[in-house]
C-alpha cells in the first residue's frame, strides 16, 4: 500500500511543476505517458481503445472477403453461406438487452470486456478451425460464438470511451473509433487469396484469429491500465448508463415503433448485399476479384470521413426527418441503377455509402426525442435486437433467393423493402407527427426555442 500511495503522490506531483524542474525531456516525457491525468496517458488509452474492437470489425466480414472460396472449398450453396451472417447476429437479438447489464451489475466494465473478446477470440479460432478441417458445421458453431461477444464488446468499447474521456474529448473519440471501424472493414473486403488453393483461404482465416489476440491483449492492457487510475485518481469504474426495463416496452409510442420499421427495413438492403455484393459486380460486370472487392468496400470507405461530417451536418440543421428521407430514397435509387442498368457501378456504390452515413446520423438520435431519459437503454436496446433479427432472416432470405432466382429478383426483393416498407414508413411517421408539433422535424433553432420555453 505504501509503494501504491508513493507511486500516485510521484505521478499527480508531476506536471505543472515538473517543467520547472531540472529534469530532462525523456523523464518528464515518460512520466506524461504513466499519469493517468495527463493528455499522453489517455491518448495511449486511446489507441488500446481502437485496438480493441480491431479483431472484431476485421472477422465480421472475413466471410464477404472469402465467398468464392468457401462456397467452393465447402461445396455450400449461397443459402448455407449466409447463414455465416445470420449465425452472428441471432445472439445479438438477446444481448442488445443483457450487454449493458452484464457489464453494469455482473463482471464489471474490465472482466466484461475480456470476457467478450475471449468470445470473440475462441468464436474466430472455431471459424478458421472449420475452414481448416472443411467442416462447415463448425465454421457455422464459431460464428455463433463469435457473435456472442461482437456486439457487446461494442458497448464495452463505448463505456471505455465515456470512461476516460468524458467532458473532454468524447466526441472525437467517438468518431475516431467509427472510422477505424469502418477502415479494418474496407481493409477485410479488399483481402484476398493470392491463389486458388485451399491453403490460402486456411491462411487468411488464421490471421482472423490474429487480429482477435490482439484485441484480447488489449483488453488485458486496458484493464490493468483502468484499475491502476483507479487506484492513483480514485476513478470510478465506468458504467454503460443503460437502464432496461422490457416492461417499458408497451409505452412505446407510434412515432417510435416507425422508427424501428425504418430501422429494419434499411439495414437489411445494405449489409446483406454487402455480404453477397462481390460475387455480384463479378457475374454482372466482368470485374475481377479484386476490383470487386475494392468496390464492395467503398461504403465504408465513403462513411469513414463522412458520417463525422454528416452528423455534423445534423445537428447544425434538424430536420431529422428529411434527411432520413433523402437517404432513403438515395438507397433506393442506387439499388434501381444497381439493378436495371450497367451504368458504372462506382456511382451506385457512392450513393449506397453516402445515404448509408446520412441515415445513421439523422436516424438514430430521433429516439432520444420520443422518450424520456430512463427509457433510453430500453429503446435502444430493442432498436438493436429488431435490427439483428431482421439482418438474420434476411440474410438467410437473400440467399435462398439467390440459390434459386439469382441477382436480379434479389435486388427487386431489396428495393421492395426499401420503398414498401422503409420509405413508405418515413412518410407516416412525417404524417404522424406533424399534427402534434412535428417535433422529430424540428430545425435546430426551433428546438433550441422549445427547450428554452419549457425551462422558463
Amino acid at each position: 500500500m505504501e509503494e501504491e500511495e508513493e507511486e500516485a503522490q510521484a505521478l499527480l506531483a508531476g506536471g505543472p511543476h515538473e517543467a520547472r524542474s531540472g529534469a530532462p525531456a525523456a523523464s518528464r516525457a515518460l512520466s506524461a505517458v504513466c499519469d493517468p491525468s495527463r493528455l499522453a496517458h489517455r491518448l495511449l488509452v486511446l489507441l488500446l481503445m481502437c485496438l480493441l474492437g480491431f479483431g472484431s470489425y476485421f472477422c465480421y466480414d472475413n466471410p464477404a472477403a472469402l465467398q468464392t472460396q468457401i462456397q467452393r472449398d465447402m461445396q455450400v450453396n449461397t443459402t448455407k453461406f449466409m447463414l455465416l451472417y445470420a449465425w452472428y447476429s441471432w445472439p445479438n437479438v438477446v444481448l442488445c438487452f443483457l450487454g449493458g447489464f452484464l457489464i453494469d451489475r455482473v463482471f464489471g466494465i474490465r472482466w466484461g470486456t475480456i470476457i467478450f473478446t475471449c468470445f470473440v477470440c475462441i468464436g474466430q479460432v472455431v471459424f478458421a478451425l472449420g475452414g481448416i478441417f472443411n467442416a462447415f458445421w463448425l465454421m457455422e458453431v464459431g460464428r455463433f460464438v463469435f457473435g456472442i461477444g461482437g456486439e457487446s464488446l461494442a458497448v464495452a468499447q463505448n463505456t471505455y470511451a465515456v470512461s476516460w474521456f468524458k467532458g473532454k474529448e468524447l466526441n472525437l473519440v467517438f468518431g475516431l473509433q467509427l472510422s477505424m471501424a469502418r477502415i479494418v472493414s474496407m481493409v477485410t473486403r479488399l483481402m484476398r487469396p493470392n491463389s486458388k488453393q485451399q491453403v490460402e483461404l486456411r491462411v487468411s482465416l488464421s490471421w482472423g484469429g490474429v487480429t482477435c489476440i490482439l484485441s484480447l491483449i488489449s483488453a488485458l492492457a486496458l484493464a490493468y491500465l483502468d484499475q491502476r487510475a483507479e487506484r492513483i485518481l480514485h476513478k470510478e469504474q465506468g458504467k454503460t448508463g443503460e437502464v432496461i426495463k422490457l416492461t417499458d416496452i408497451k409505452d412505446f409510442s407510434l412515432p417510435l415503433w416507425l422508427i424501428f420499421i425504418i430501422c429494419v427495413c434499411y439495414y437489411v438492403v445494405v449489409f446483406p448485399f454487402i455480404g453477397l455484393g462481390k460475387v455480384f459486380f463479378i457475374q454482372k460486370f466482368g470485374f475481377s476479384s479484386q476490383e470487386a472487392s475494392a468496390i464492395n468496400s467503398v461504403v465504408y470507405v465513403i462513411s469513414a470521413p463522412m458520417s463525422p461530417l454528416f452528423g455534423f451536418m445534423v445537428d447544425k440543421t434538424g430536420k431529422n426527418i428529411i434527411w432520413v428521407l433523402c437517404a432513403v430514397a438515395t438507397t433506393l435509387v442506387s439499388h434501381m441503377m444497381l439493378a436495371f442498368t450497367m451504368w458504372n457501378p462506382w456511382i451506385a456504390m457512392c450513393l449506397l455509402g453516402l445515404s448509408y452515413s446520412l441515415l445513421a446520423c439523422a436516424l438514430w438520435p430521433m429516439v432520444a426525442y420520443l422518450v424520456p431519459e430512463h427509457q433510453l437503454g430500453t429503446a435502444y436496446g430493442f432498436m438493436q435486437s429488431i435490427q439483428n433479427l431482421g439482418l438474420a432472416i434476411i440474410s438467410i432470405i437473400a440467399g435462398i433467393i439467390l440459390d434459386t432466382r439469382g441477382y436480379l429478383v434479389l435486388e427487386v426483393f431489396f428495393i421492395g423493402c426499401v420503398s414498401r416498407d422503409a420509405l413508405l414508413s418515413v412518410v407516416l411517421l412525417y404524417l404522424v407527427i406533424m399534427p402534434g408539433g412535428g417535433n422529430l422535424n424540428y430545425s435546430t433553432r426551433q428546438r433550441e426555442e422549445m427547450k428554452f420555453s419549457h425551462t422558463e
